[in-house]
Parts: C-alpha cells; sequence; structure tokens
C-alpha cells in the first residue's frame, strides 16, 4: 500500500533553531544506528521510519559505519526513501558523517581530504541521493593537519554533496573552537556539532556547551538515554531481549551495576512525580539547555518513538529537581 503521510504531522512536535542559522530542527530525531541494519527485520525500520515522520520528526541521523555491515543502514534507509519518503524529500533533514574505520587501507579511515570526499560519495550512491543534508566529519584526526579536513567539508558544501556542515565528537572545546573558526573564514559555517550528553555524562559541561553559546553553534545530543540505562528497562534485572544481554559491544551486563540500578530507581521516582517515563524526562533533562537544538534518540520498535515524543509535553525543570538530580548522579 503507498504511504501517504499524516496530514498533522506537524502539529505535536516542537522545533528548535539551530544557533543563528535559518535551520529548525525538531526537538526530537531518529538515530539509525543499529536498528537499521542488514542484521534487523527491514520492516520494522520501514515502520518506524514512517511513524517519525508521522509525528514530525523530520531530522534522520546516519553515518557511513553503520550497520552492522558498514554501510548497511544508509543502503535500507535509501530503501525506505524510494519506497516512501521520496515524496517528502524536501521536507526532511537527512544527515551522514564520515570518520571512522569504513574499507582497507590507509584510505579508509580518519579526516584526510580523499576519505572525507570518497566516503560521502559512497554515502550518496547507497542513499539513492544527490545530496544530503549536512555532512559531518565523526571525530577528531590527531595526525591529518585540521585545515585539510575542514577544507574538505567547505568542499563537499560548496560541490552540491551536502548543504551544511557538521562536527561530531569534538569534545575539546578548544580544537572545537579552532575548527569553528576555520570553517567560518572559510565561508561555510558549523551548523551543528553533536555530540554525548545525557544525566550520566556530562563531559561537555566543561565548556563545550557554553563555547556553543558564544558561537552560536547549534549542539545535536546522543544517547541521551544512556545506552538504554536511563529507561526502566533494567529496574528490574537485565532482560533477555535488552541489549545489555543481545549485544555485548557497547553494553555489558556488567555495566548494570547495583550502584547503577539504584541512582536510576531514584530518577525513575522524580520521573514519576513529574508524570512523566524515565526515558521522557531523560530526554526533557536534555532539551533544557539552550543551545540542544534536538536530541537523537534510537528504537527498536515505534512504540518506544511514541514514548520518547511525550518528553515535549514537560521541558521545564524546577531548581529543586536538578538539584535533585545532580545530587543523584554526582
Amino acid at each position: 500500500m503507498e504511504y501517504i503521510a499524516d496530514k498533522d504531522r506537524y502539529n505535536s512536535m516542537e522545533y528548535k533553531r539551530c544557533g543563528s542559522s535559518g535551520i529548525l530542527l525538531p526537538k526530537i530525531s531518529l538515530g539509525l544506528w543499529h536498528n537499521f541494519s542488514d542484521s534487523t527485520v527491514f520492516e520494522n525500520s520501514r515502520d518506524m521510519a514512517r511513524v517519525s515522520f508521522d509525528l514530525g520528526i523530520t531530522h534522520f541521523d546516519l553515518a557511513n559505519n553503520y550497520g552492522p555491515p558498514p554501510g548497511s543502514a544508509e543502503e535500507n534507509f535509501g530503501l525506505i526513501l524510494k519506497k516512501d519518503l521520496k515524496p517528502y524529500r524536501d521536507e526532511l533533514i537527512i544527515s551522514t558523517k564520515a570518520g571512522y574505520d569504513m574499507w582497507p587501507g590507509p584510505y579508509g579511515n580518519w579526516g584526510s581530504r580523499k576519505y572525507l570526499i570518497s566516503s560521502c560519495d559512497q554515502s550518496l550512491k547507497r542513499l539513492g541521493l544527490d545530496y544530503v543534508d549536512v555532512f559531518y566529519h565523526h571525530r577528531p584526526d590527531p595526525d591529518t593537519p585540521l585545515l585539510e579536513t575542514m577544507t574538505a567539508l567547505d568542499y563537499i558544501v560548496r560541490s552540491g554533496r551536502a548543504m551544511y556542515i557538521g562536527l561530531s565528537n569534538y569534545y575539546l572545546p578548544e580544537k572545537a573552537k579552532e575548527a569553528f573558526a576555520i570553517l567560518k573564514d572559510l565561508g561555510t559555517p558549523c551548523l551543528l556539532h553533536q555530540v554525548k550528553y545525557n544525566m550520566f555524562d556530562r563531559r561537555v559541561e566543561n565548556g563545550l556547551l557554553d563555547l556553543h553559546d558564544s558561537e552560536n553553534i547549534g549542539v545535536v545530543t546522543f544517547s541521551p538515554l544512556e545506552k538504554g540505562i536511563l529507561t526502566n528497562k533494567y529496574l528490574n534485572g537485565i532482560p533477555n531481549d535488552s541489549r545489555a544481554k543481545k549485544d555485548g559491544r557497547f553494553l555489558k551486563p556488567d555495566d548494570i551495576t547495583d550502584d547503577v540500578v539504584s541512582r536510576v530507581l531514584k530518577l525513575n521516582s522524580i520521573a514519576q512525580s513529574r508524570g512523566q517515563t524515565l526515558a521522557q524526562m531523560s530526554l526533557s533533562w536534555n532539551l533544557r539547555h539552550k543551545s540542544v537544538s534536538s536530541v537523537i534518540i534510537g528504537a527498536s520498535r515505534s512504540s518506544q518513538i511514541k514514548d520518547c515524543i511525550g518528553a515535549l509535553e514537560n521541558s521545564e525543570f524546577s531548581k529543586d529537581e536538578l538539584d535533585l538530580i545532580d545530587k543523584i548522579v554526582k
């Protein structure tokens, strides 16, 4: 059956400006890291993409190495675009990245001009697109000159392969500031910086968020639920269908310690007093910062996406709530 998007899709979603740019992002974006690969059920991935767009989620975030195998998430999303979302292309913000190991040899990793432009071309082919809206450098390269990496990103925009440039995982404020300055001088300013941020991982509070405020650059955060720990999933043990049980690479059973569960139970009590699930409160906590334009969620089924949208219904925190959260997690 032909997919027709919900005519009311923009009524419930809230959108936020990225720094001083002309771009608005949905406060909740969908990340395609784990559940759009060849190891997942395509029709489930397709359903999540369609449900997301019906809810007003216009931003879909990818990377060249998302899978497994690497590249498969882009290929599968490209198929979803072809089957369902292509008529709505101009309503979508599609982002992808390059910076991690992608193919053998010395040119398939990090931040050289050759790698970034070649990777962008490969991503466009997998997605079946002429351009992406945002192309990110996925992580700093300690060996390639920063000027080479930034001029490659500038060229990707000027050649029509991408509309905007983003950086990801540039956690040292001085490194991020230098990159922002180079891109600004080149005439292709950084639109977004994508970083990990949640109640347990707060390293961006050590000067980085303040830098974004002063530079007027939007922040997109990922892992707001700390791989599922900041949900009600692990309150009563480790479920057999959980990532900690099935995956073991990014989240291990040993990560779910008694101390972690104790803290999560206390956070869950605060969420309940706010009329939210813990996942919803975790997203609201992320969005409270003025520089955070959007929070990227991962999901394994559409019901989780619908639950996350509930975070928008109560995004304000009292000082007492924030102080109590700090006391629990710190």
